[in-house]
């Protein structure tokens, strides 16, 4: 197939809209079931990048939920302990510890649950029927993946009354060297971002502080390769083999920081016994629990847990969860890092990192103000590396 006729572009009134090949050749995917759109293909083509390269970084099967051509999360393959199955809303799926590429999809989709809803899930190896039925029961839009078990096939196509969207990517495609794009009918030509992270790209330890084990490599090239598919400025924290904070598309950089890193903090706070043990009531919805929570976490408790407000989601009124409780369960000790598209300009990304428990950090470097940010690692004995590469991403 060469080209691909689609319903609408960006928006219902930009007609026509079609995807095909500048060289003439065929599309490198099928459409194994639905009728994807433009901003859908746009998160499938991006996403499966993703996952291809980190999955060729790490070894390990890969999993990104993609939302507006940003990543909400991406992880590998590592096996969930009970707190965070319970924390994902896993904890019942049958097989999940028997399939890496399900726990990657676990993981990337329960990280940022509010921000995955109706998401793009890419997968770096076949769908095998364990994630297939993590996919079944989530509100989500489409699947890219380089294959599908007939049983994984089978149970995708009964998902949204037979329409979603599913895409089998043939991964021996590789795109042309030089890409473009058109903006208000001016060609941009550059060549593609084949840029690569490897355990080799953090060997400039810049700090006083020299520790870098293997797993904070491991979570750090999960950090750079989730950031060369977020749109810029962006920063990413990461821990435990996923990306639990992502920072997108601010113009300032402390603002990305702050952003990623209240994600990150919530992220840890679902895992709290405070939240896990929360008496909801059996007949909510997925999606209704994780914005209950959300309320919970962030200053807006008493519209869930207030009288005439708690009797619609708890079967008995749970306490809130105070400013200063959730404060003293991040000041436990934790091993997150970070990595940034672009050097940090102000020591204050740095304080607050430290903040949210970053013990590892992974920028470019390069500006007039590098030694104050080094100072500021060293004062909260930071390991930090510069890799000398920008990932600007638009």
């Amino acid at each position: 197939m060469k080209e691909l006729p689609l319903k609408y572009g960006c928006n219902p009134n930009q007609l026509p809209a079609k995807l095909d090949r500048a060289d003439g050749k065929d599309l490198p995917f099928v459409v194994c079931n639905g009728r994807p759109g433009y901003i859908n293909f746009l998160d499938a083509l991006n996403s499966w990048q993703l996952v291809r390269e980190l999955d060729a970084a790490t070894g390990l099967p890969c999993a990104a939920s993609f939302k507006h051509v940003s990543p909400t999360s991406a992880a590998v393959g590592l096996p969930l302990d009970e707190k965070l199955k319970k924390a994902c809303f896993v904890e019942d799926v049958e097989g999940l510890d028997d399939s890496p590429l399900a726990c990657a999809y676990a993981r990337a989709r329960g990280t940022d649950r509010l921000s995955s809803f109706g998401d793009w899930a890419a997968l770096s190896r076949p769908v095998d029927a364990v994630t297939a039925h993590l996919l079944k029961r989530e509100v989500s839009d489409g699947v890219i993946a380089p294959g599908y078990s007939e049983e994984a096939l089978a149970i995708l196509r009964q998902k949204k009354n037979g329409s979603y969207n599913i895409i089998q990517i043939d991964p021996a495609y590789e795109p042309p060297v030089a890409e473009s794009k058109e903006v208000f009918g001016i060609r941009f030509t550059q060549k593609r971002n084949d840029a690569r992270f490897t355990t080799e790209s953090l060997n400039e330890i810049v700090t006083k502080n020299k520790a870098l084990p293997e797993s904070a490599k491991r979570d750090l090239l999960v950090a750079l390769i989730t950031l060369k598919y977020t749109q810029s400025n962006s920063v990413c924290f990461a821990v435990d083999g996923q990306a639990i904070g992502v920072g997108a598309g601010q113009q300032s950089r402390i603002h990305c920081t702050r952003l990623a890193g209240d994600k990150a903090d919530t992220w840890r706070l679902r895992q709290s016994e405070r939240v896990l043990s929360l008496p909801f009531r059996k007949d909510l919805s997925r999606a209704t629990r994780d914005n209950v929570i959300d309320q919970y976490l962030h200053d807006y408790e008493e519209d869930v847990t207030a009288p005439g407000h708690w009797e619609a989601y708890f079967t008995q009124q749970p306490a809130p969860f105070t400013k200063k409780e959730r404060r003293a369960y991040l000041a436990q000790e934790a091993h997150l890092v970070l990595a940034s598209d672009a050097f940090f300009p102000f020591a204050d990304n740095i304080q607050r990192a430290a903040q949210s428990g970053v013990k590892f950090i992974a920028q470019p470097g390069g500006s007039t103000r590098d030694a104050v940010v080094i100072d500021a690692a060293d004062h909260y004995g930071l390991t930090m590396v510069f890799t000398h590469q920008r990932l600007f991403h638009h």
